[in-house]
């Protein structure tokens, strides 16, 4: 199936919030491994949520320097979470990306 850059960039999105939303890969490297996507496109990924309306934030572990903590979700915005968890195995087919190993 072809996927237009459109689209895959949106199926994109919509997978690295649920992943990080489900606990599953909060973190850059996290995101890395999960997806196989390169450092940058994860990180350029992440400011593209809010394009979305999607409210994601970096929370700082107290007392901890240098960015350590994760990404949350505050709002999915217009976006139905549930909908995005019911169709991964299309999401992850158009994206390319594997299965993860922990039933997620």
């Amino acid at each position: 199936m072809e996927v237009s850059k459109t689209r895959s960039s949106f199926y994109r999105r919509l997978y690295v919030a649920w992943l990080i939303d489900s606990g599953a890969a909060r973190s850059v490297p996290e995101l890395e491994v999960a997806t196989g996507m390169p450092r940058r496109t994860a990180q350029d990924t992440l400011s593209a949520l809010a394009e979305l309306d999607i409210d994601c934030v970096f929370a700082q572990q107290p007392g901890q320097r240098n960015n350590s903590g994760h990404y949350l979700i505050r709002d999915w915005g217009a976006i139905n979470p549930q909908w995005v968890k019911n169709n991964l195995p299309r999401l992850r087919a158009a994206l390319g990306y594997p299965e993860l190993p922990d039933g997620h």
